[in-house]
């Protein structure tokens, strides 16, 4: 089968490798164009996905608008049988879908219609779900709202952190896929519409989700620490400079909601009800590290209030 795919981070590779290692004929790789990066924006960077995409020696796209005419008359060039995608990041136009012959099919980190959108794995952390998973999906035009054609369950542990979760959903993505496509090529598949009434949404995170609120109750607070972790990362004002925390845990006493309870080993911070406890921080402008060494180096201490 010839395939074209579009992905843009680490979460959509071990789907392209996979598509490789199984010997699927990819007509090329659709992804972001190279953006500049650093203070002064002096380095020009490539997607994961390029960068995988160039150890395999395959044919790159890398259009600023996957509705440009002349991108969709490159595609038309290609004769892709299927399109697959996997975290590019653009909802693709109807008359980019309708060019492969067999449609184009999605790798979406939930089950759907739960958590439609483009951070399905880090709400799924952030609002207590026990469990979520792979859907490979018939595309359209909506956001997340094609047909489902496979879904493949995984548990979510009590102390995962978003990006621990991402890396196994995107290996489950990867062997999801293979089944479908192979399904798809041996026995066919029936696409089954999606219960709109059912469907919940997962938006991209908002810079003021990323903020913790420690009037919260704990357990809520330790969620948004590991769906955030690495990124964006959950943070905090301490002696007013930022400070992201990471390794968060709930349980302990109540306190002043912010009141550092606690600065060695770990930090431990009353929050609306219970504490959250933290083992590593980042303070802005510098690497992640132990919380004992931003303790030792006096950045903060029990008693000090986080805001």
């Amino acid at each position: 089968m010839r395939v074209l795919f579009f992905g843009t981070p680490d979460f959509a590779v071990p789907s392209l490798r996979a598509l490789v290692g199984e010997g699927f004929d990819v007509a090329a790789v659709v992804t972001r164009p190279d953006r500049p990066t650093g203070r002064h924006r002096s380095y020009v960077t490539a997607s994961a996905v390029k960068a995988a995409a160039l150890a395999e020696d395959l044919d790159i796209l890398q259009p600023e608008r996957p509705s440009a005419p002349e991108f969709l008359a490159a595609v038309r060039a290609l004769a892709p049988e299927l399109s697959i995608v996997a975290a590019y990041g653009h909802i693709l136009p109807q008359a980019l879908l309708d060019i492969p012959r067999l449609g184009s099919v999605n790798v979406h980190a939930s089950l759907l219609p739960a958590l439609r959108g483009a951070a399905p794995i880090q709400r799924a952390i952030l609002e207590g779900y026990t469990e979520t998973g792979i859907t490979i999906m018939q595309m359209d035009a909506g956001m997340d709202t094609g047909a489902i054609l496979h879904q493949v369950v995984a548990p979510i542990a009590p102390d995962e952190t978003g990006g621990e979760l991402m890396v196994r959903l995107a290996e489950l993505g990867a062997e999801a896929l293979v089944e479908g496509l192979t399904l798809m090529e041996e026995a066919g598949l029936e696409p089954k519409p999606q219960d709109h009434a059912r469907a919940t949404m997962a938006p991209k995170i908002r810079r003021e989700e990323e903020r913790i609120d420690w009037t919260c109750e704990a357990e809520a607070v330790a969620r948004k620490i590991r769906a955030f972790d690495p990124n964006p990362g959950a943070w905090t004002s301490c002696r007013s400079r930022e400070l992201k925390l990471f390794g968060g845990s709930a349980g302990g006493e109540s306190g002043e909601p912010g009141r550092v309870l606690e600065a060695g080993e770990v930090l431990r911070i009353a929050c609306g009800s219970g504490a959250v406890t933290a083992t590593e921080v980042q303070p802005a402008g510098r690497a992640r590290m132990a919380a004992r060494a931003f303790v030792n180096g006096r950045g903060i201490a029990a008693g000090d209030v986080l805001a």
